[in-house]
């Protein structure tokens, strides 16, 4: 089989399915990328088994059909020397000797049976679809990645759980320490009103998609059985296996009756806490906040090399002073995934996990995130 393709073209949907190979596989053909001729339409596979990602593109001109394995580093060295130009991919059917033709120059390969590669999972007649726009996906994937877990011991937290009504989808991450739970509405689902359903996607996966959506336009078709899950975009196709078992009762953790609400600026509060968390000690991370009426005292201290910060902002708060210790670290990250520019800070008292909310949601879009305090020895 024979067909010309542009360099960047193909370089470009190489290099978003690239992601999903490891660095070392079980199988020696997952090193490879799958192409597969059909006509003018030219469709690369990547996988390493958990996770599978195809794209395809139209070629210039194609002569015969058929599919080859090639060496994945190796394709895609090669293409990123080139400029932008056309590329003559020559395929021997009988030995699978492969020739890339440049202007200049030619590059021999030698392919594998395209055969050999894993034949992809099918999904269930049981499965359930649900459909929505690429840009709340997007959203829901990127605000909620950051708190996943890596936890050998705990998979279910490893991962994005997308927990599915008739009216809305939830997505769902949590390390222990901090929760992110985004709301949004879908466009379509194969749910009756009574019925739910969900799933956990994994990290991985979850972070192709946040690569790849940003790229995407239009709407998201995902298909799901009890196994695995299928992403249908309009030039990608992502299949992945899920994390098996049961996401803990996330709303149960999120506490009701919260007195104290805190109205504050985001970007503030923010770089006040980077300036004040240089000087925390480097074990804890600790800082801590004390609310008093409309402002907030900013406090970190290092005893051991005898070191200090504290800042006071304003903010919108009338009440009883209450003083809470945070993890920097987390605070700050919560506070970078929120695009809102007031946010409001909920509390209770200084051992219950405080609530951190966009003073206004987005269209189509409701935001809560919530983190666990640090004891406080005075």
């Amino acid at each position: 089989m024979k067909f010309i393709v542009s360099s960047t073209e193909l370089l470009s949907h190489l290099q978003a399915i690239s992601r999903v190979i490891n660095n070392k596989n079980s199988l020696p053909i997952l090193d490879n990328f799958l192409l597969h001729l059909e006509g003018k339409t030219l469709t690369m596979t990547a996988s390493d088994i958990e996770t599978t990602l195809i794209t395809s593109m139209e070629v210039e001109t194609a002569e015969g059909n058929g599919k080859v394995a090639v060496a994945s580093r190796l394709l895609l060295d090669t293409l990123r020397e080139f400029s932008d130009q056309p590329l003559t991919f020559n395929i021997n059917d009988s030995n699978l000797a492969l020739v890339i033709s440049s202007a200049n120059g030619s590059y021999n390969f030698i392919g594998q049976n395209g055969d050999e590669y894993p034949r992809m999972p099918q999904l269930q007649d049981d499965a359930r679809t649900l459909g929505m726009s690429v840009s709340s996906l997007s959203s829901g994937i990127s605000k909620t990645l950051f708190c996943t877990a890596d936890d050998e011991l705990r998979p279910v937290m490893n991962g994005i759980f997308f927990d599915i009504t008739a009216e809305n989808l939830t997505l769902v991450a949590t390390d222990a320490h901090k929760l992110v739970r985004y709301k949004t509405n879908h466009t379509s689902v194969s749910l009756t009103q009574e019925e739910t359903a969900n799933f956990i996607l994994p990290k991985k996966p979850a972070t192709m998609l946040k690569n790849i959506l940003p790229k995407e336009s239009g709407g998201v078709e995902i298909h799901f059985d009890n196994k695995n899950a299928h992403f249908k975009l309009a030039n990608y196709t992502m299949i992945c296996r899920q994390v098996e078992g049961r996401f803990p009762n996330y709303n149960g953790v999120i506490p009701k009756n919260n007195p104290f609400k805190i109205i504050i600026d985001r970007i503030t509060l923010l770089n006040a806490l980077k300036r004040v968390s240089v000087f925390a000690n480097q074990a804890s991370n600790l800082v801590k906040l004390a609310i008093n009426a409309n402002q907030i005292h900013i406090s970190a201290q290092d005893i051991d090399f005898s070191i200090s910060a504290e800042e006071t902002i304003s903010c919108q708060f009338e009440g009883d002073p209450i003083k809470i210790g945070f993890k920097s670290s987390f605070l700050i990250e919560i506070l970078g995934n929120i695009n809102a520019s007031d946010i409001i800070l909920e509390l209770s008292d200084a051992s219950r996990a405080g609530l951190i909310l966009p003073f206004e949601n987005e269209e189509n879009e409701e935001i809560l995130m919530l983190l666990m305090p640090m004891l406080l020895n005075d």
